[in-house]
């Protein structure tokens, strides 16, 4: 991009921009060629100038890269994934951190793998390849309290008759597992689209705790009710 020098007065040199930005001019220049930063306003051949919103562009790369240890790619992932403003985007990281944190206290507590065996009557193979299906996620201490929910809920299938004797297996709740990411992940771009900046981060954490049961309540109704339509469809398809 070439422009006139006249158009340049607000712009900065290279030095300059490194200088307000707290780095060498060799970050500035590696920022560019990794494409976190864009191009600058060329007046010639070796002249180059820069716009001092990326002051704050790459203030927030170096913070995340020394802070949070993210690779650049990561880096630039969020920051194309964004409108580019820098404030936005640590209102953004703030709030998950705060969710993160929130979720991760309460999956912190631990029960003994031959304690969930006992109580549930689940087999150990059972636990073992949900566990490689990732649908379960036990360390060396135990299942995490959501495992345990999970493990519960495939009990109780499997007592009522869900299981290998009529061809239900563990394979089975990969079904649900990949229909729920799909839900969870527009869910969290929606989530920090509205909030993120726009409401404090503990207060957005007692939103989604308030509506985790509702959540249930109205995921289980959905349920239901597609159940049944689909089941009409197929009735009225054989009459």
């Amino acid at each position: 991009m070439s422009a006139n020098p006249a158009d340049t007065a607000q712009l900065m040199k290279i030095s300059e921009l490194a200088d307000a930005a707290g780095v060498p001019v060799a970050t500035v220049r590696h920022y560019l060629r990794e494409g976190l930063l864009p191009e600058p306003v060329k007046t010639s051949r070796n002249m180059a100038y820069y716009s001092p919103e990326l002051v704050e562009r790459i203030r927030l790369i170096k913070q995340l890269q020394e802070e949070r240890f993210m690779p650049l790619k990561v880096i630039r992932e969020l920051l194309d994934s964004g409108d580019g403003d820098p404030e936005r985007l640590r209102a953004l990281i703030e709030l998950e951190d705060r969710i993160l944190e929130r979720t991760l206290a309460g999956e912190r507590k631990r029960v003994p793998a031959r304690e969930v065996r006992r109580r549930y009557e689940v087999p150990k193979e059972v636990l073992d390849r949900l566990a490689e299906l990732e649908v379960l996620s036990p360390d060396g201490r135990g299942y995490s309290p959501s495992d345990v929910r999970i493990v519960e809920a495939i009990s109780r299938f499997r007592a009522g008759g869900y299981d290998e004797r009529i061809g239900f297996t563990v394979y089975d709740t990969l079904r649900y597992k990949r229909a729920l990411e799909g839900l969870v992940k527009e869910e969290v771009e929606v989530l920090m689209e509205r909030l993120a900046g726009e409401m404090e981060p503990d207060r957005v954490v007692e939103l989604i705790e308030a509506g985790a049961e509702p959540l249930q309540d109205l995921i289980a109704a959905l349920h239901t009710k597609l159940l049944v339509a689909e089941l009409e469809r197929h009735r009225a398809a054989r009459s």
